[in-house]
């Protein structure tokens, strides 16, 4: 399965629900929440909440317990080990952010099977302050408009080509409108998996002739578990 790669996107795929909403929600953000979300892109929303949530005297440990408890399918952390195991290469392409990625899978046994997650950096500042910066850099455009500013999913999918070689299996799971622009950049011989009655499935089905990968419906981790360990053949 060398010749494999396995691309998962993070929120709603991997992790059931959405990391960003979870701190928002569970650590008291709604209402500054609301009150930007119109003004300031996503990456920066985030970033500003989590510098406010700090002043509040909120850690990043307290933050991190709270990352904790987001849910994923044990199917799913299953599927994760067995496609290791088989000797897959898998990566995560996300528009979350490094600390809240790393946090949940290293909470449940995960994060070492990856080699690679392409997200939004953080650091810790001179003020010992979490923040989050954008993957790509807004000052150079990746000019791309299907995708927000800080990321275009497809372009880190072609970079990951680039560097594998054209005989390399592309099989790429996620779930959102993000997801798109990569799953266009799959070719024939790659496959897609789209999660069932999300935003991505929606824009697959609504013209199937644009995607040149194979099309794999899923609706929870036990069904993605099926598919992609009948995708690599593995019993």
């Amino acid at each position: 399965m060398a010749g494999i790669t396995i691309v998962f996107d993070f929120d709603r795929t991997i992790i059931d629900g959405d990391s960003d909403y979870l701190v928002v929600t569970q650590m008291g953000l709604t209402n500054l929440f609301n009150e930007l979300y119109s003004s300031l892109p996503w990456n920066s929303l985030m970033d500003t909440l989590i510098v406010e949530l700090q002043s509040q005297g909120k850690t990043m440990r307290e933050i991190a317990k709270c990352l904790e408890g987001a849910a994923l399918h044990p199917r799913i952390i299953a599927a994760i080990k067995s496609a290791q195991d088989a000797g897959c290469d898998l990566r995560i392409i996300s528009d979350a952010n490094q600390f809240f990625i790393e946090t949940i899978l290293e909470h449940h046994g995960v994060l070492g099977c990856f080699s690679t997650i392409n997200t939004n950096p953080t650091f810790v500042d001179r003020k010992g302050r979490l923040r989050i910066l954008p993957y790509h850099n807004e000052s150079s455009p990746h000019g791309c408009n299907l995708c927000p500013s800080n990321m275009c999913k497809g372009l880190v999918i072609d970079q990951i080509r680039a560097s594998k070689g054209e005989k390399n299996e592309f099989i790429y799971i996620g779930d959102g409108r993000g997801d798109y622009c990569p799953t266009l950049r799959l070719q024939e011989g790659d496959h897609v998996m789209p999660r069932k009655l999300y935003p991505l499935s929606d824009r697959i089905n609504s013209n199937q002739t644009l995607v040149k990968a194979k099309i794999h419906e899923w609706s929870d981790g036990k069904e993605l578990e099926k598919i992609l360990l009948n995708l690599l053949d593995v019993k």
